[in-house]
């Protein structure tokens, strides 16, 4: 037997999920090649324009130390055609070819080592890699994707809910989250965005939830999530177990009875009561099909803790 008790009343939608970063930046190679090195790995915190990885250079050096060279000797040309020029030996005209070959001589040369400062990835922003698609070796096309950086932005929730249950969650609606990271810890967030096509295999949508202090979680961590849809403060409640088709048996004088009542707030572990008991009622907890109007028996109440979602 139990007793009605007045606490929170708290209706509830069950969901599970991981926390995930709110904005994930792709890093990937702007040129094709082999990755040659790894500078950094799943986990890692990293700063603005550090070298993360970088592929095999070997071509692009040559072809820079080649161009290089020619770029010297279309200097050379260009200053001796210059000093001819002023001893009046020969025209402005060759001068202006010398200048020519030498100005498309210097662009060559930028290009290739801007190919070559291509083979190293660099981090766009402080952050942390979540993700690494790639090993040494490998060959890489431009701009696929090697490391995936959480920045800017605080971490967040994505769960799945059930088909059934998606037309009572909305934007800004209340949740309250665990994690078995955080043992005995409840966090406190907000639905921020409901996908509009779910899985049709899995019959669930995905629900985005911001937090409120997500600073103690790391991006991967599972959480059971309870998206809060009714809530009354000062309710009177008995376990829902209890409760079966709009009635509850109760203990008085010894025998049993029927009591109609009318429910409020259907929670998950306790159910409101709006009319029909009091807190001086014994409630039979979890009622079976053999009991009977008027039958005798000996009461045992049981001792519940109000939970909360």
């Amino acid at each position: 037997m139990v007793q009605p008790t007045r606490s929170t009343a708290v209706e509830a939608i069950y969901a599970t999920g991981s926390v995930e970063p709110t904005v994930m930046l792709p890093i990937a190679p702007r040129v094709a090649g082999t990755l040659a090195s790894l500078e950094a790995d799943e986990g890692s915190q990293v700063r603005k324009g550090q070298v993360l990885a970088r592929l095999e250079d070997t071509d692009l050096s040559s072809t820079v130390d080649e161009l290089s060279a020619r770029a010297r000797y279309a200097r050379e040309q260009f200053e001796r055609t210059e000093d001819l020029v002023q001893r009046g030996f020969v025209s402005s005209t060759e001068l202006d070819r010398t200048r020519s070959d030498l100005d498309a001589a210097d662009a060559s040369l930028r290009r290739a080592r801007t190919l070559r400062d291509f083979t190293a990835l660099r981090a766009p922003a402080d952050g942390v890699i979540i993700r690494r698609d790639g090993e040494i070796g490998q060959y890489l096309a431009a701009g696929q994707g090697l490391f995936y950086l959480s920045c800017c932005a605080p971490l967040r929730a994505s769960v799945e809910v059930d088909e059934e249950d998606i037309v009572r969650v909305h934007v800004g609606q209340k949740v309250v989250l665990r994690t078995d990271a955080l043992p005995g810890r409840t966090l406190d967030g907000e639905v921020s965005q409901v996908t509009p096509k779910g899985d049709p295999v899995a019959r669930s949508y995905r629900v985005r939830i911001r937090l409120a202090d997500p600073a103690a979680l790391k991006v991967g961590m599972t959480v059971d999530a309870n998206l809060i849809v009714a809530e009354r403060a000062n309710a009177l409640l008995v376990p829902s177990a209890a409760v079966q088709g709009g009635h509850v048996w109760i203990v008085r004088d010894g025998r049993l009875h029927r009591q109609s009542v009318r429910t409020g707030v259907l929670g998950a572990e306790r159910t409101e009561i709006l009319e029909g008991l009091d807190t001086d009622a014994h409630v039979v907890l979890d009622p079976n099909e053999g009991l009977h109007e008027d039958h005798r028996v000996f009461e045992r109440m049981a001792v519940t803790a109000p939970k909360n979602p």
